[in-house]
């Protein structure tokens, strides 16, 4: 018996040791960035692969670009669309999470009703699923697409808490946005401010205007739908929303 409490001793004491080496990499990897521009994400480098297996190619726009070269128009509506409170906080907006969790209660009760309904007239129909909203502010985002994978799962949230507050912790708010904004998904294959200022509107990101911003910020939840209907009338519509809320954003 106590030769197994010794051997599970060692054993968690290997884990807790493998937990703390993780997060000393993490810890390197993002006061590197401070002054080294990452050059892919987790999550780039997974839609990379699926490119490869899936299509037997790789189509890829991306292109660095300086804080100083995105137009603030794009901030604004990037901040307006995804955390309007994001140069407030300290990177969690609990608020956001909360009411995040109440709306996906209300959608998750709305699908069993309607899928109870479905049942008593004999199953005709597709079974309904809530639609999961998400109340990640800017920063969780670019935890989550830094480092981690898709999963959705109590462990990764947590993790990706944990490196949300170290970009807080290291990274200042124009260097969080810099990164955020050069390395965001905006259509298959397609990353960054540059890429998709020049793919949908063939103009330099530093020239985007305010309505052609907030085009591109309806698109962040949904890239690759909103890129097949780019100018479909609910991003015309969305957009108009978020560029009516852009003058009471003010850019780090």
């Amino acid at each position: 018996m106590a030769a197994l409490l010794r051997a599970l001793g060692r054993l968690l004491g290997l884990l807790v040791l493998s937990a703390l080496a993780l997060q000393l990499y993490f810890l390197a990897r993002i006061a590197l960035m401070s002054v080294v521009d990452p050059q892919s994400t987790t999550f780039q480098r997974s839609e990379a692969w699926r490119l490869l297996v899936e299509k037997r190619q790789i189509l890829w726009s991306q292109q660095w670009v300086d804080y100083d070269r995105i137009s603030p128009q794009l901030k604004r509506a990037v901040i307006a669309s995804e955390d309007a409170e994001f140069a407030e906080h300290g990177g969690i907006d609990w608020e956001a999470i909360e009411k995040a969790w109440e709306r996906n209660q209300r959608a998750e009760e709305r699908a069993q009703r309607l899928n109870a309904q479905l049942e008593r007239r004999g199953g005709k129909g597709s079974p309904r699923e809530a639609r999961v909203v998400g109340g990640s502010t800017i920063t969780q985002q670019l935890a989550k697409n830094l480092f981690l994978s898709g999963e959705r799962s109590l462990a990764r949230k947590g993790q990706e808490f944990v490196i949300t507050l170290m970009l807080e912790a290291l990274l200042s708010k124009p260097r969080i946005l810099e990164i955020y904004l050069n390395s965001v998904e905006w259509g298959e294959g397609l990353f960054g401010a540059e890429a998709a200022a020049r793919h949908y509107f063939r103009v330099p990101a530093q020239s985007l205007g305010a309505v052609q911003s907030a085009r591109l910020a309806v698109m962040l939840p949904a890239p690759k739908r909103f890129e097949k209907r780019p100018n479909s009338a609910y991003v015309i519509g969305r957009a108009g929303t978020i560029a009516a809320r852009m003058g009471a954003i003010d850019p780090p």
